[in-house]
């Protein structure tokens, strides 16, 4: 085995969980609360903004943005958050993971803040401010995908690897909660001062003009987290697999990851050719796609599946609140009071549903391992989700509505104690060193790519809250999870191995490889 053969991966891959290990979550952790928060925040204030830039004087319901404008809002950060992956993913190969890692938070910080500007006061200077600078968001949050998962999965121990990862990646469910309880104070202390009839006894009034500066703090608050991380993220040294493997400076490697685990590490320089040897091949090459190609059909078909699914739901779900009794009718309400609902909705949703899904897989997944916690989550999102699609019309009623919201609570629950958790930490194992971070933001665009089928398709189905649209919806997202299920069979588990054993970077695969070409040629000179 490879931690057998150069001491700085032995060191890392049996050290005991530390402090450091702990701040490394927090670290990466903290651009994963950002990327959540900056990502779902949007939800609480879309039908705000619809309210402020398009209402109709004549119409007899509050103003809504079109559908092709609320898909914008919602989407583009997600087709920036796509570009960002592919192309920080690359650069953290090429370039070192901790040298492209500060750039991101500093462009999640700038566009955040200027999220919340607009040059212009008409509705296409506002709405085209916000994508601009959402596009750039979603690029800054995309780099922190692949950076984020593979510093901690280098820096981890091989038994608790998959815990730290997932324990960053959890980050995200509090980010979510964040973003319904930020929307929820602000809405409310706007509404607080600025009280109004609902819509039905007064279609003006109900739309109070200051709402106008609260969807933007809601936005702007978003850079504050990833501001405060900064410096500490700058303070990280190089991970000792990139510096040892693809630098090829083993003193440095040791040094390093010494100082980090406050142990002496030997530098083994003359050992380091194996592992440099082992790593020579690019992800195109035939030998890649021998030895990774099926990990990686794998890992990018499950989460380009699983988040049809969970943006779906994310997305969507604003416009199920109001089947489930948690927000009113827009008529009953003014523009604040149902920025406040859907807020506390999500927040509830969010707080019951979401978060602890995370912490579950954190808690089971290396007893149960990533293997089975995706094959279960997803026949449960399946399961539910088919309950609620057949069954829909009986659901979606007020005297059912609790009996559907713990349903769709528990979909929330089995994504995250499940695919939507275990994607994220597969792809930062598998592959090795050299590819490792580009692999793993292949896998994440594939999501994205997912993610925006969601945005600008799954939520067609569910805007104008039409009940046979709504529950052809969860069929469709039903049957997208069992096909997730099906490509699991793709990856393998990598409980409690050291990530070059199970990248074969400490040439176990190419003993493997050479033992069945012998035995093939006796084979054939015997017969």
């Amino acid at each position: 085995m490879a931690s057998n053969n150069l001491s700085v991966l032995e060191a890392l891959d049996t050290a005991r969980t530390q402090w450091y290990h702990v701040k490394a979550i927090v670290i990466a952790g903290m651009g994963f609360f950002t990327d959540a928060y900056d990502l779902f925040c949007i939800s609480t204030v879309s039908k705000l903004l619809g309210r402020l830039y398009f209402s109709d004087g004549n119409s007899t319901d509050p103003g809504k943005l079109p559908t092709n404008i609320n898909n914008a809002v919602t989407g583009v950060a997600l087709i920036g958050t796509l570009a960002g992956q592919l192309v920080f993913g690359w650069l953290g190969d090429k370039l070192g993971r901790k040298r492209v890692y500060g750039i991101t938070l500093i462009l999640m910080v700038i566009c955040a803040l200027c999220s919340g500007l607009s040059f212009g006061y008409s509705p296409k200077a506002v709405i085209g401010t916000l994508c601009f600078f959402r596009f750039w968001l979603g690029f800054g949050i995309g780099g922190d995908y692949p950076l984020s998962a593979t510093i901690m999965s280098e820096y981890a121990n091989k038994n608790t690897r998959g815990s730290f990862i997932a324990a960053v990646f959890a980050m995200q469910g509090v980010g979510i909660i964040f973003a319904g309880l930020v929307s929820m104070i602000v809405s409310h202390l706007f509404l607080t001062a600025n009280p109004a009839p609902p819509f039905h006894e007064d279609h003006v009034l109900s739309t109070q003009r200051k709402a106008d500066f609260a969807w933007r703090i809601v936005l702007m608050l978003g850079a504050l987290p990833a501001l405060l991380t900064y410096y500490w993220r700058m303070k990280m040294p190089e991970t000792g697999r990139y510096t040892a493997i693809i630098v090829g400076n083993a003193k440095q490697a040791a040094s390093d990851m010494g100082r980090v685990l406050d142990i002496e590490i030997q530098e083994e320089q003359e050992k380091l050719a194996m592992f440099m040897a082992n790593n020579d091949y690019p992800i195109w090459s035939r030998k890649f796609y021998k030895r990774h190609g099926r990990h990686l059909i794998g890992t990018m078909s499950t989460w380009f599946l699983l988040d049809i699914a969970f943006y779906s739901q994310n997305l969507s779900q604003k416009d199920i609140f109001p089947v489930m009794g948690l927000t009113k009718k827009a008529n009953d309400v003014n523009a604040l009071e149902e920025m406040f609902l859907t807020s506390r909705a999500m927040f509830i949703i969010a707080m019951f549903g979401t978060f602890p899904g995370y912490w579950f897989t954190v808690a089971f997944i290396e007893k149960i391992g990533r293997f089975y916690i995706q094959l279960m989550g997803f026949f449960m999102m399946s399961v539910f989700m088919f309950i609620m699609g057949i069954k829909y019309d009986y659901l979606a009623t007020k005297e059912n509505r609790w009996v559907f919201a713990g349903l769709y609570g528990l979909t929330f629950f089995f994504a995250n104690f499940g695919p939507n958790s275990t994607t994220f930490v597969l792809p930062a194992e598998l592959f090795p060193t050299r590819v490792r971070s580009t692999c793993h933001a292949m896998s994440a665009a594939a999501g994205k790519a997912g993610a925006m089928v969601s945005a600008f398709g799954i939520q067609t189905y569910t805007l104008k809250g039409e009940k046979s649209k709504i529950k052809k919806a969860m069929i469709i997202l039903a049957v997208t999870n069992m096909l997730g299920l099906l490509c699991t069979f793709l990856v393998t588990e990598t409980k409690g191995r050291s990530l070059e054993e199970i990248s074969g970077e400490d040439g176990s695969k190419d003993k493997a490889e050479e033992e069945m070409s012998n035995r093939g040629r006796r084979q054939g000179q015997e017969t």
